[in-house]
């Protein structure tokens, strides 16, 4: 039977030509849709690796001037205890303005031995990690002891330590970073900083001296729950006396993180719409080309049925050659989808493009059954009689 309905839709190649190329390309745009989903929902289900609730993000606009930076490390000292001494602030630090969900980045390259990587870099104090509540994966962060060191310290995130060491543990290594020789004392988990659906790429973290507070133009503040505008109003005001800091904002890191959010679903919800609108055309046209098979083949579905064919069997061939006519071009449309992961297209994991395909392709067969279901229906209640007296 099946044989049967193969070679009877060959023989018929040319008049179910259109509808094969609308069923390939109806098969691409899915493929591609489902890339699309599969990645960031498996990059969702990543854990995030910190606590953004009740953290907010001070940004001073402009470094805090001094006549030495021994006077800058003094006024942010000050200003930490003074936050601090506040009845809703739990903690205070100190950070680069790559703060998680910003939208600004610093990188450099960072090598180890014959392994050169680029990574994401971040400058912060001691407090960072309580702050955020990381949680490390091996050694520790960073500490008072970590002054004036032989090899300044760092802490690699667990991507940063994978590419560099391997499966090797990374605590106590020395790296090279900007000519500098730094001794790895923790690997921290990674944190998705950029977005919940963007994957975490290698991160370095380097400690606040001296020599760095010049650049410093940001701190984190955890506060506790309930902590409404009067005490942002109050906290504001704080900041702006002690730094005298031009353009202070100040900005909630789960706000942030729901715009940052917002720049990947907003072109998802888009994508969705068009290719929605592209199946539904698909779907009338599969529908359309049915029922007019059924009317050019009543005779011949009532002759069928007049030689003893059931009405089950004839609402099952024409649901087997709609299914056919699937098959031809998803084994032209799965040629094209394995070239992706061969060719890194968009540079997905392999597994993604797998995934994809394997729901593009339950898909695309389970829109052919619902279009064939109720023209198959109506074929099956054709009466013989009425169809050979109308022929």
């Amino acid at each position: 039977m099946i044989k049967h309905l193969f070679k009877l839709i060959w023989n018929k190649k040319k008049e179910n030509f259109l509808l094969i190329s609308e069923i390939l390309i109806s098969f691409l745009v899915i493929f591609a849709v489902f890339s699309s989903i599969t990645y960031n929902y498996l990059n969702y289900r990543e854990p995030a690796g910190f606590k953004y609730d009740d953290v907010w993000m001070a940004d001073l606009g402009s470094p805090v001037q001094g006549e030495n930076k021994d006077s800058v490390m003094l006024v942010f000292a000050n200003l930490k205890n003074a936050l601090k001494g506040m009845p809703k602030v739990r903690d205070v630090s100190l950070s680069s303005n790559n703060v998680p969900f910003s939208s600004s980045m610093m990188g450099s390259g960072v090598e180890y031995g014959h392994v050169n990587i680029q990574s994401d870099m971040y400058r912060v104090d001691k407090d960072f990690a309580k702050v955020l509540q990381m949680k490390m994966q091996s050694g520790r962060w960073f500490n008072e002891t970590d002054r004036n060191p032989v090899y300044l310290p760092v802490v690699l995130n667990a991507a940063a330590a994978m590419a560099l060491t391997g499966s090797a543990n990374a605590v106590g290594k020395l790296v090279k970073m900007e000519h500098q020789t730094l001794r790895v004392i923790g690997v921290a988990d990674n944190l998705k900083d950029k977005s919940d659906f963007k994957t975490t790429s290698p991160g370095i973290y380097t400690l606040i001296d001296t020599s760095s507070i010049r650049g410093i133009n940001t701190m984190l503040i955890k506060v506790s729950a309930n902590a409404d505008a009067r005490f942002e109003d109050q906290m504001y005001r704080l900041i702006a006396g002690t730094t005298r800091a031009h353009n202070l904002q100040v900005a909630h890191l789960s706000e942030m993180r729901t715009k940052k959010n917002k720049e990947i679903i907003v072109p998802m919800v888009i994508l969705l719409i068009i290719s929605g609108f592209l199946i539904f055309n698909v779907a009338l046209g599969l529908f359309g080309v049915l029922w007019y098979n059924i009317s050019k083949r009543r005779s011949e579905i009532g002759l069928r049925r007049a030689l003893g064919a059931t009405a089950a069997g004839v609402s099952g061939q024409l649901l087997g050659e709609a299914l056919v006519l699937a098959t031809f071009s998803l084994i032209i449309g799965s040629f094209f989808a394995v070239q992706f992961p061969l060719l890194h297209v968009y540079d997905l994991p392999a597994g993604v493009y797998m995934i994809a395909l394997l729901l593009s392709v339950l898909f695309i067969y389970l829109l052919v059954i619902v279009c064939a279901l109720y023209p198959g229906k109506q074929a099956a209640a054709i009466h013989p009689a009425v169809a050979l007296h109308e022929d």
